[in-house]
């Protein structure tokens, strides 16, 4: 892999950024982008990465990235553990993550929905916004099974095979979905056609039975439906998902159970946040 090629971010269709990520846009800081492209390295999973972890993911040269890391250190954003040779989170996101997540007061109108509809379903319903080609989770509840998806607030997981993924991509706007189709197909060309057959499907699923649905497609052993919707109130689309692994439940109990559950729910959500 060369400087100026991006892959994928673990578990996720996310490229981390090259140089060529600005597309020849004269208003794109590089630095400033791969700055946050370092942040976006860590997750459930990854709390601690060596600065060839993150060149890694990112593909970038080590040198670069032992400057960003350098640079974000220094302002509070990572922390250096030395004895590791590793870096974490600082203190600075935090302040970051919580202005943005209090930002979202659709959350705390969701919360109670979204259990609701995880109980009936004894699944697990995340709300969901996109972060680049991945769905970041905003929320998640979860039903009474003993055994549930290891997702949580903030996790972040695959737009082009999740249900929440494809429900997003169902109600964008055109224009948006179209730049999403041009990136997933420059991310990994070989993947695309299938990725396009299943973001196709799910756009005619979500106009003709209220949801999109991925069984098996992004964790073999899933399935899950999502229903997107427009918050309002200048907030971009979201999308709620139900889901649970294949020894809870399976496709038959999601469509003919959960789903019209899952619409009703996501019907009240519609434009909650005013225009």
């Amino acid at each position: 892999m060369t400087a100026g090629e991006a892959t994928a971010l673990p578990g996720t269709d996310a490229p981390g950024p090259g140089p060529d990520g600005a597309k020849e846009d004269r208003h794109f800081v590089t630095a400033l982008a791969r700055g946050l492209a370092v942040l976006s390295c860590f997750g459930p999973g990854r709390t601690s990465l060596a600065n060839h972890d993150i060149a890694a993911a990112c593909g970038l040269p080590r040198s670069t990235v032992s400057r960003l890391t350098y640079t974000l250190t220094k302002l509070g954003y990572l922390q250096h553990m030395a004895e590791l040779g590793r870096y974490r989170l600082g203190t600075a996101t935090i302040a970051l993550s919580s202005a943005a997540l209090g930002g979202l007061d659709v959350r705390g109108i969701a919360r109670p929905v979204l259990r609701k509809v995880a109980e009936a379903a004894n699944a697990s319903v995340g709300l969901g916004v996109r972060d680049r080609l991945s769905m970041r989770y905003v929320d998640c509840q979860r039903g009474p099974a003993a055994i549930s998806l290891n997702l949580d607030t903030g996790s972040r997981i695959s737009l082009a095979r999740s249900a929440m993924g494809r429900a997003y991509v169902a109600i964008c706007p055109d224009r948006e979905r179209e730049g999403i189709y041009e990136d997933l197909k420059a991310l990994d060309p070989v993947a695309w056609p299938a990725l396009r057959v299943g973001l196709d499907r799910a756009v005619v699923e979500h106009r003709e039975i209220g949801c999109c649905t991925s069984f098996g497609e992004w964790q073999e052993t899933v399935c899950a439906i999502a229903v997107g919707f427009q918050p309002g109130g200048g907030l971009p689309p979201m999308a709620v998902n139900c889901g649970a692994p294949t020894v809870i439940t399976d496709a038959r109990f999601l469509m003919d159970v959960a789903r019209p559950k899952l619409i009703a729910a996501v019907r009240s959500l519609h434009g909650v946040m005013g225009a």
